[in-house]
């Protein structure tokens, strides 16, 4: 009987370099939020939202997603329907070369899913928290990680953030782990800035929260040992953010393909000295690690509120611009050289109630945003891809110094008078 080797930290490392490769695509993690269109409450996982994806798996021809029987997503080829805690519908796309692949097989998944969703009475919202319905009216769908997650996270707002929110991440690849750590460095000083310009959830359970991305501040309040900065997003190597992930508290463990709670009585350091740790148990605690960016085969940045009208695309579009060009990444270095971690931690802790009327220094967010947009439009300019017309939606707002979520609050408090039905016709 052949001896398993013991995992060891090179193995993990390895992981990282092995990711390194020489494309430029850019993948689009979309998530909604379904509401009923008959009263706007959260559409449950037992009422309407397993028949809608049993329904729609029939009619087109996906494969289920399982989870102890329950049905928990679809897939077919490289991309997936999936639920995230509070029945969140996310779509999953295959890296594309250009934003163009991406909005076209999204746009499609729209068209085929939409019928479906009709026949149960669902609406996917294009909003970072849920309107109407709170998380104790929010069911946790039938995964059983979700159910250890729950009882783990020990955030005020994680039953927020696992019930109510919704967020569109972008994924981009790393050449080296030189390039990667470059990338990785700079969307984190971007991230307060990218949260800002995207804020769009200032209403929560009927009511104006005084926040304009409360989607952001439930992640502050979710788990300080596994969400926001990692380091102090300066000098860093591949072994160092592993050090970081040994050192996290595990949540839980899979065996026999069942989740085993471990409840963070041990970190990932210890787990891999004491027991009989596979690279498989380094990869689920890793997607248990939620930093506003984070290092898998490729870059993952998920800081955004969930937005519609075009926006879900200027995300992307931003960072294909920003992080694909060598030259646009020295201007946002040049841009932010003068801040540090504490300023930008600072940032990230303002950003969720004023958006881009958040002061850095001396100057305001909005500042900093106009000329982000202008050194990304700059740089897909130059790829003579015609992709920066996805940058068109984000200017409109931008240019003015105002985000999605400042439109909602005006006409909440002016046209709408405070009426849900208004704002949900209006994200509609």
């Amino acid at each position: 009987m052949q001896t398993r080797l013991k995992l060891e930290k090179d193995d993990i490392v390895k992981l990282f370099k092995d990711a390194c490769k020489s494309t430029q695509t850019v993948g689009l993690e979309y998530e909604r939020l379904p509401i009923l269109t008959s009263n706007f409450k959260a559409a449950d996982y037992d009422d309407e939202i397993c028949d809608f994806l049993r329904a729609f798996a029939r009619s087109e021809n996906w494969d289920y997603i399982t989870d102890d029987y329950n049905i928990i997503g679809l897939k077919q080829e490289h991309d997936t329907i999936t639920l995230e805690p509070g029945c969140q519908v996310e779509l999953s796309i295959k890296p594309e070369n250009t934003i163009f692949e991406l909005k076209n097989k999204i746009d499609k998944l729209d068209n085929l899913m939409k019928p479906v969703l009709e026949k149960f009475g669902i609406t996917l919202l294009n909003y970072g928290v849920s309107p109407l319905s709170t998380n104790k009216n929010i069911n946790i769908i039938p995964k059983r990680r979700y159910h250890i997650m729950a009882k783990y996270l020990w955030g005020i707002l994680s039953d927020v953030m696992m019930r109510e929110t919704a967020g569109v991440q972008c994924c981009i690849d790393f050449e080296s782990e030189e390039d990667a750590i470059r990338k990785f460095k700079i969307a984190n000083k971007l991230s307060p800035f990218m949260t800002a310009m995207f804020a769009n959830s200032p209403i929560r359970g009927g009511v104006e929260t005084g926040y304009k991305s409360f989607r952001a501040l439930s992640w502050l309040n979710t788990d300080n040992d596994r969400c926001g900065f990692v380091g102090q997003i300066d000098d860093f190597t591949f072994e160092e953010y592993v050090d970081y992930l040994l050192e996290t508290p595990m949540i839980f463990v899979n065996r026999d393909n069942a989740p085993i709670a471990l409840n963070g009585k041990i970190n990932f350091r210890e787990f891999m000295e004491n027991e009989d740790a596979e690279i498989e148990d380094f990869e689920l605690h890793a997607n248990l690690y939620f930093p506003e960016v984070r290092l898998r085969n490729f870059l993952e940045i998920r800081n955004h509120d969930c937005v519609g009208r075009g926006l879900q695309y200027s995300v992307p579009a931003i960072y294909k611009g920003i992080l694909y060009n060598k030259t646009a990444m020295r201007e946002v270095e040049e841009l932010l050289k003068n801040f540090d971690y504490l300023d930008f931690s600072e940032l990230r802790y303002n950003v969720p109630k004023s958006a881009l009327n958040t002061k850095i220094g001396k100057y305001f967010v909005k500042d900093f945003a106009k000329e982000i947009l202008y050194i990304a439009e700059k740089s897909l300019l130059e790829m003579n891809t015609g992709e920066e017309k996805f940058l068109e939606p984000i200017k409109e707002y931008a240019l003015s110094g105002i985000c999605p979520a400042d439109v909602i609050i005006r006409n909440w408090n002016g046209i709408w008078n405070k009426d849900i039905k208004k704002l949900i016709e209006y994200l509609i």
